[in-house]
C-alpha cells in the first residue's frame, strides 16, 4: 500500500492546506511542509527496502512493487502502479523538491496561501502518480491532471518578466501547447489499444500486455511519432519549445523549481518508459534524427542563453540545452548511457532547482530579475555570490558534481555507437562554460547598479542552497547508489527494445 499513499498524500494534504487556510496563513505552509516530508519519508523507506530487488537484470520487466485494482474494466482499464529504480529514484527526487519548494515560497507567497498550496501540492503528487503508473490510461490521466495545477501557480502567483510578458499570457501559451500535444499522445495511446485488440482480442491500457504488440512497421512509426511529440515538448526539443521561457520568468520560485527540477524529467521518464520499450523497430529507425534534434537543442539553447537579460529565461535556455544530452543518451540504446541519463536527469534537477531559488532570492531583494539592473552584488550580499558561482559551473559539468557524472557516462556511452554525434556535442561544453560566466558577471560583477539595502541569507535559505549544494557534491563524488539502483531497471528497458539498436551510425 505504500504506492497508493505516496500518490495519496500530496492530494490529501493540497485540500487539507485549501480550508486550514481559515485558521491562519501559516497553517498550509506548515501543513505542506509536513505532508512532503512524510512523503520523502515513504520513498527513502521504499529504497531502503529495495536492495536486493534491484540487483539483478532480467529478461523482461521487473518491479519492485506493484499495486494493482480495477478500474473500468469494461474498457481494460485499472488502476495499476508500479515501481523499479528509475521510477523510485524520480519519486525521492519529486518529494524532496518538492520539500524545498515549499521551503524556499515561505516568504515569498503573501496572498491565498491555502489556495496556493493545493496546487503545488496537487502538481507533485500528479507528477509522482506519472512516475508510477504502469496503465497507459492511468499514466494519461495524471500527465494531464499535472497540467491544471501548474497553470494557476503561473496565472495567479507569477510574476511580469523583464520583458513585460504577462503571466497569464505565459500560463495560457503553456497550456496550448502542452494540452495539443496530450492529444496527440491520446490519439495514439487509443491507437495502440486498437491495434493489440484486433491483434489479439484484449482490450486493455495495462503497459505489460501492450508490450510486443504485433504491427506493421508503418502503424508503429506513426503511433511512436505520437508520444514523441507529447514527450518533445515537454522536454522541450526545439522547435517545440516557445513555452519555456515566458513561463519561466513568470512563474513564481516554487514554479520554476517544480518545472526545471521534475515536471521537464517526466518527458524523459516517459521516453525512457514507454517510447522506446512500446515501439523499438520504429525508435530504432528514428533515433538517428532524435539525436541530432538533441544536438541542436544543445547549441540554440546555448547561444539563447548568451541573449537573454532576464536571469530566470537565461536559465530556462540552459535546461533546453541540458535536454539535449539527455535526448541523445536515451537513443544510444547503450546501458552506460542510460545510466548517465539518469544521473544528468538527477543532478539537472538538484543544479537548476538551485538557480532558481538563487534566482527567487534576488528578485525579493531587488524586484527583478533583468540582469541589466544588478552589478556589483558580489560584496553587497553575504554568502549568495559564492553559492551562485558553485551552481553556474555545476551546470557547465564542474568535475566533482553530479553534472559531471552524467555528462561523462553519456559520452563514454554514447562514443562507440555515435562518435561524432558526441564529438560535436562535447564542443558545446565551451558555450556552456561562457554563458555561465557572463551570468556572474552581469549579476556579481561591475558597477553596482542598484542602490537598494539587500539583507543576508537568512538561516532558511541558506539551508535550501546548502542542501542541494551537498547533495551535488555527493553525487558527484560517489554516484555508486544512484548507480546501483538504476542499474536493472535501466538494463531491463534496454532488453526490451528487442531492435538492433547498436547499428545506429551517425
Amino acid at each position: 500500500m505504500l504506492l497508493p499513499w505516496l500518490i495519496a498524500l500530496p492530494f490529501i494534504g493540497g485540500l487539507i492546506c485549501c480550508f486550514s487556510e481559515n485558521f491562519g496563513t501559516k497553517k498550509p505552509r506548515w501543513i505542506a511542509l509536513i505532508t512532503m516530508g512524510l512523503t520523502l519519508t515513504l520513498s527513502l523507506i521504499c529504497w531502503m527496502h529495495s536492495e536486493h530487488e534491484l540487483s539483478q537484470i532480467h529478461s523482461g520487466l521487473q518491479w519492485q512493487s506493484q499495486f494493482s485494482i480495477p478500474w473500468i474494466p469494461r474498457f481494460g482499464i485499472t488502476f495499476s502502479l508500479a515501481i523499479d529504480g528509475l521510477s523510485l529514484l524520480m519519486v525521492i527526487l519529486t518529494s524532496l523538491l518538492g520539500f524545498l519548494a515549499i521551503l524556499c515560497s515561505w516568504k515569498e507567497i503573501n496572498k491565498s496561501h491555502g489556495l496556493f498550496h493545493l496546487n503545488l501540492l496537487w502538481l507533485l503528487g500528479g507528477v509522482i502518480g506519472v512516475f508510477l503508473a504502469i496503465d497507459l490510461f492511468l499514466f494519461f490521466f495524471f500527465w494531464e491532471m499535472m497540467l491544471v495545477p501548474m497553470y494557476f501557480l503561473i496565472a495567479l502567483w507569477g510574476n511580469r518578466s523583464a520583458e513585460g510578458r504577462n503571466r497569464i499570457s505565459a500560463a495560457t501559451k503553456f497550456f496550448i501547447y502542452t494540452q495539443v500535444s496530450g492529444l496527440l499522445m491520446l490519439m495514439a495511446i487509443l491507437g495502440l489499444v486498437f491495434v493489440h485488440y484486433i491483434a489479439t482480442g484484449d482490450l486493455t491500457f495495462y503497459y505489460e500486455n501492450l508490450l510486443q504488440t504485433p504491427m506493421s512497421l508503418r502503424v508503429e512509426q506513426v503511433l511512436m511519432i505520437g508520444f514523441f511529440i507529447a514527450f518533445a515538448v515537454k522536454i522541450p526539443v526545439i522547435p517545440l519549445h516557445g513555452w519555456l521561457q515566458d513561463v519561466h520568468s513568470c512563474s513564481p520560485t516554487a514554479g520554476s523549481v517544480e518545472l526545471s527540477g521534475i515536471v521537464l524529467k517526466t518527458a524523459t521518464y516517459g521516453l525512457l518508459r514507454f517510447a522506446l520499450p512500446l515501439f523499438p523497430h520504429a525508435s530504432t529507425i528514428f533515433a538517428p534524427i532524435a539525436m541530432w534534434l538533441g544536438i541542436i537543442s544543445i547549441f540554440y539553447g546555448a547561444w539563447m542563453a548568451f541573449s537573454q537579460n532576464d536571469m530566470k529565461r537565461l536559465i530556462a535556455c540552459t535546461s533546453i540545452s541540458h535536454m539535449g544530452f539527455l535526448l541523445i543518451a536515451i537513443y544510444t540504446g547503450n546501458l552506460i548511457a542510460y545510466q548517465g541519463a539518469v544521473i544528468h536527469m538527477i543532478a539537472h534537477g538538484l543544479s537548476a532547482a538551485a538557480l532558481f531559488i538563487i534566482a527567487g532570492q534576488l528578485y525579493e531583494r531587488l524586484h527583478t530579475c533583468d540582469m541589466r539592473y544588478m552589478g556589483g552584488l558580489w560584496s553587497r550580499i553575504k554568502w549568495l555570490p559564492g553559492l551562485s558561482l558553485f551552481f553556474a559551473m555545476a551546470n557547465l559539468g564542474l568535475p566533482g558534481t553530479g553534472n559531471f557524472i552524467g555528462e561523462f557516462m553519456i559520452f563514454i556511452g554514447g562514443f562507440h555507437i555515435v562518435p561524432w554525434i558526441i564529438i560535436i556535442a562535447t564542443c558545446s561544453l565551451v558555450f556552456s562554460a561562457i554563458y555561465s560566466l557572463v551570468m556572474m558577471q552581469k549579476t556579481y560583477y561591475g558597477k553596482s547598479k542598484s542602490a537598494v539595502l539587500l539583507h543576508n541569507m537568512s538561516p532558511r535559505e541558506l539551508i535550501i542552497i546548502l542542501v542541494l549544494l551537498f547533495l551535488l557534491i555527493f553525487l558527484g563524488l560517489y554516484p555508486q547508489p544512484i548507480l546501483d539502483t538504476s542499474y536493472a531497471a535501466m538494463g531491463n528497458i534496454q532488453k526490451l527494445l528487442n531492435a538492433p539498436m547498436l547499428t545506429i551510425r551517425s
